[in-house]
């Protein structure tokens, strides 16, 4: 590579050194800062740049006049494009006072001509300078890796080329972001020109600069003739366009014309008012051819700097006139900038339905509609290009740095999607929340969002099958939604698992070696030199220990530090895998001869049961995830202190394989509105809601007005609870409405109707209309819901997911008795057939229960003793009598209590299928003590989980799965049977 100099007035500037077996070309002397006066001073360095741009030598003269008005023109000029050019920057910078806009010159050779002409206008201005060179012989490649570095500088708002005109290729030029493009030469800024659309481009400086001499010299322009001869390129496109939108009549003529004389005699004595030349150095153009008074523009894009012609250029003025448009326009692309980092009104098209009847197969109806391509999603919504990370056509991660640029915009309506106690079936909350958007935004025309779990492949090709919607309210594409999606899950497993070999591995090193053995292992001398590593000083930190050379510390400090003396018996953490698998719950490891008799009995959950998944749902941000990742408890050592995943030494790199599965998933409906997708926390052992972050995006894109309808797992009694209790009180969050679902056919069930059972048919109870059952459902279950609802002072709204066995007498019922138990409304939902039109009623009941003032309170305080924030919970929300606690259960409670946690929130594990402990108590059961089996926590997520009976984290494949209806077929790779 050829380089040369990189000079930066810029520190954001990244610094590129030169690459082992460059040729780097001889300047004997380093660059000087260049910033305006009272600026701060800006770093340069040595670096692979690239540079260019032809920088005119222009000169005015006027027919016979004498020489001494040359130039007044271009001081009056300048004057007044510098003054308002530094009204809109002060003015820019009031409101933005950090903001500090920055044009890069890069250039081919070390020559500072222009270099000084634009840093003698940025200091009248106040903006900065950076200058980038490279060598006279720069190839291609080398000034496009700059171009595009400097596209992703989001400091720099300019970029002017001084490059020779060979190297002004069509690559170069259409590399540069448009938006950078200060100097208008881009095919897409050029073609905006000659359109008249200057609402996103620029008018090329030197266009701006001979225009403003020629309205100075003869104003008003409208009317008057120039003659311009020469030059075929952008500058003369650009400035014959400019000239006839300022009424001109714009001769054009060919220097190389052998009528050239006859041509100028005529047009010139005749009716030109003026004679612009371009591109023509060596023309020769005698006085005798101007007619008096008519001005003579001469424009010479050469890269000679001679001393003569920069003292005439310089005189006359002109080039600074034409760096003063350069900086107006650098200041206009910071002040776009800007603009775009504010928030931006959506203008979304949704896609079209045509539902069809019967209803086809999910996977039909996903085939059927053709998403939009996902960055068009984005720009819809009001993301910028540098916020999204694409994966594939249509999903794209979303970078949290949207949450800095739009920390002032108001938050949305946040709505919350909970149901009554479910059949085994499921009762469709993730189907009522497609379909709620999707009215909200494609039918009411409001902003809105849906953010839900990632469905873990364990149900997908078990039992349930995904969670993407049915019907025509679902995400689309639905295979990709319920498959592997971003890989968020996977990058869970790896992080798990690593903490698992860490574990394993350490328990190993620490029973086969000495204190000075494991010293000299963990510290190793590299090079003669033994250093602590940022973990390692950590743990040395919480030990008491504050000597940080690894020679002062004393051997029973060198103990302490190199023993973790994990009880294996105490030990707390297992391996997961996305899969059911039940030969995996309980395993022995260690057997192979080289672990030395280290076995011990351990298993392995599913991946989505992993401490890590909530912690992924309740991290704000990477930082608070990294925290939340060094602090789980893995297991206790002997002498009973815990021992957390810091002490492992593992938590930065558990963070680093979670750097992108922390970034929400963006994804869209089958009407084209926004989703997303993150995270997928257990309900029965965790708070089973998608994440924090999800949700905090979501709320500033949708804007003050919009929607955010988030989905809680289960019945009201677990997701919803855990909402409000964890995951609220972790968010800062508050909710405005709780839609609740209900069913007729789950309301049949706990009015008194027989069991359901998953993959077997149901009984004819399900199928007939009978309103004592459905009353009966109504009357208890679907009451003491809203009643749970209300615990919190939420309003409530009841969704009514209707099935085509339902009857309109029962819709009716549910409809009615709901509104009697203390809904704000009740209504029925026709999104599986319809899609967003069929929840519109839906879709104005919340917007108007949303308008209404919530009173939101949490139902205990966090200060509570354990035990009586799990009395709380159990009496109040399940209806039980009292709690009873197993030995073990307060055994764990007191330890806590010791250790300092005893502030967390409980995140109860229970059965779904009931408000009690006992699956098979149906509507409200009464009269029953919650047993308490065994408590737990989860410190790096940020609660304490009492066990409620038996509560499994691997559950196990049917004896038919989901998996015998799942192929692909090899042609067209389309799956089928996974829906």
């Amino acid at each position: 590579m050829k380089l040369s100099i990189i000079r930066s007035a810029c520190g954001s500037l990244r610094l590129h050194p030169a690459r082992p077996g460059s040729r780097v070309s001889g300047f004997s002397r380093r660059c000087q800062p260049v910033c305006p006066a009272n600026s701060r001073l800006i770093l340069r360095s040595a670096s692979a740049a690239s540079s260019g741009g032809t920088n005119p030598k222009v000169s005015v003269h006027y027919g016979k006049q004498s020489r001494k008005n040359d130039g007044v023109e271009c001081d009056t000029s300048l004057s007044e494009v510098v003054q308002s050019t530094k009204e809109a920057m002060l003015a820019m910078q009031r409101r933005h006072s950090t903001v500090q806009p920055l044009l890069a010159i890069i250039q081919a050779g070390e020559d500072d001509h222009l270099l000084e002409i634009s840093k003698k206008i940025a200091g009248r201005i106040g903006l900065n300078i950076t200058q980038i060179c490279l060598t006279k012989e720069c190839s291609e490649d080398e000034i496009v890796e700059e171009v595009l570095k400097l596209n992703e500088n989001p400091r720099v708002h300019g970029v002017h080329f001084r490059l020779p005109p060979a190297s002004l290729t069509s690559r170069v030029l259409n590399t540069l972001k448009p938006e950078k493009d200060v100097d208008g030469i881009s095919d897409l800024n050029m073609g905006r020109l000659v359109r008249g659309d200057l609402s996103k481009g620029f008018v090329p400086p030197r266009a701006s600069a001979v225009l403003d001499l020629l309205e100075k010299h003869e104003a008003p322009l409208e009317g008057k003739t120039v003659l311009l001869i020469g030059g075929e390129g952008p500058f003369g496109v650009a400035l014959q366009c400019l000239m006839e939108r300022s009424g001109v009549i714009a001769l054009k003529s060919h220097w190389s014309s052998k009528s050239l004389q006859s041509q100028v005699c005529v047009c010139v004595c005749v009716c030109a008012d003026a004679v612009v030349l371009l591109g023509a150095e060596n023309m020769d153009f005698p006085p005798s051819w101007v007619r008096p008074g008519a001005a003579v523009i001469r424009c010479e894009p050469t890269l000679k700097t001679d001393e003569h012609a920069i003292e005439m250029s310089s005189k006359s003025g002109l080039e600074y006139l034409v760096a003063a448009y350069r900086t107006q326009n650098v200041v206009r692309s910071c002040s776009r900038w800007l603009q775009k980092q504010q928030y931006q009104p959506w203008h979304l098209h949704s896609l079209k339905l045509q539902p069809l009847t019967p209803v086809p197969s999910d996977i039909e109806i996903s085939r059927a509609q053709t998403p939009k391509p996902v960055d068009q999603l984005a720009e819809e919504i009001g993301l910028l290009p540098e916020e999204l990370e694409a994966y594939g056509r249509s999903k794209a991660k979303v970078r949290l740095s949207l949450l800095d640029r739009l920390h002032k915009q108001p938050d949305g309506k946040y709505v919350l999607v909970a149901g009554i106690t479910p059949t085994p079936l499921g009762e469709g909350k993730s189907t009522v929340t497609i379909g709620l958007v999707q009215a909200l935004t494609a039918h009411l025309k409001l902003n809105s969002f849906a953010c839900l779990r990632q469905p873990s492949q364990g149900p997908t090709f078990g039992v349930k099958g995904g969670a993407a919607g049915g019907g025509y309210a679902q995400v689309i594409p639905m295979e990709e939604f319920n498959l592997h999606l971003t890989g968020d899950i996977h990058a869970i497993t790896a992080a798990n698992n690593l903490v698992a070999a860490a574990i394993d591995a350490r328990m190993l090193h620490e029973a086969t070696q000495s204190d000075k053995a494991l010293f000299n292992r963990l510290v190793p001398s590299v090079k003669g030199v033994r250093r602590f590593s940022p973990i390692q000083i950590s743990r040395l930190h919480r030990l008491g220990i504050n000597e940080q050379d690894p020679a002062s510390l004393t051997p029973q400090d060198v103990s302490t530090f190199v023993r973790l003396d994990l009880d294996p018996s105490k030990i707390t953490w297992q391996r997961v895998v996305d899969t059911n698998d039940r030969f995996l719950r309980k395993i022995t490891v260690g057997q192979a001869s080289t672990e030395k008799g280290q076995m011990r009995e351990t298993g392995f959950d599913i991946a989505v049961a992993s401490e890590i998944m909530a912690i992924l749902a309740l991290a704000d941000s990477l930082e608070d995830m990294r925290t939340r990742l060094a602090r789980m408890v893995v297991g206790t050592s002997r002498s009973g202190r815990p021992v957390t995943a810091e002490d492992l030494g593992v938590s930065g790199a558990l963070t680093v394989l979670m750097k992108d599965a922390i970034k929400p998933t963006l994804m869209q409906t089958l009407e084209g509105t926004p989703v997303f997708v993150h995270a997928g926390p257990f309900a029965n052992i965790a708070h089973g809601n998608s994440s924090v972050l999800a949700d905090k995006l979501a709320l500033k894109l949708v804007g003050r007005d919009g929607f955010v309808v988030t989905e809680a797992g289960f019945g009201a009694d677990i997701g919803m609870e855990k909402f409000f209790n964890i995951k609220c009180r972790t968010s800062g969050l508050r909710p405005d409405v709780v839609v609740l679902v209900a069913t007729v056919r789950a309301l049949k069930m706990h009015g008194g109707g027989p069991n359901v059972s998953a993959g077997a048919p149901l009984p004819r109870e399900y199928i007939d209309e009978d309103l004592s059952l459905v009353e009966g459902g109504c009357r208890s279950n679907l009451r003491k819901q809203i009643q749970i609802a209300h615990l919190f002072g939420v309003p409530v709204v009841v969704a009514l997911n209707v099935f085509t066995t339902d009857t309109q007498a029962e819709i009716e019922l549910v409809c009615h008795i709901a509104k009697e138990c203390g809904a704000s409304d009740a209504v029925p939902c026709h999104h599986w057939a319809q899609g967003g039109r069929g929840s519109l009623d839906l879709a104005q009941a919340v917007n108007e229960a949303a308008s209404r003032p919530s009173n939101f309170q949490f139902l205990y305080n966090i200060e509570m003793p354990i035990v009586e924030k799990i009395r709380t919970i159990a009496k109040k929300v399940y209806g039980a009598d009292d709690i009873e606690l197993s030995p073990e259960a307060t055994a764990k409670i007191d330890y806590y209590n010791q250790q300092g946690y005893d502030s967390l929130p409980i995140c109860m594990a229970k059965t779904h299928l009931s408000l009690s402990h006992m699956p098979d108590k149906k509507g409200v059961p009464t009269g029953f003590v919650l047993p308490i089996r065994d408590v737990r926590a989860s410190i790096g997520a940020g609660f304490i989980f009492p066990l409620v009976g038996t509560m499994s984290t691997m559950p196990g494949l049917p004896t038919r799965p989901c998996f015998y209806d799942i192929d692909l077929d090899p042609v067209t790779e389309e799956i089928t049977g996974l829906f």
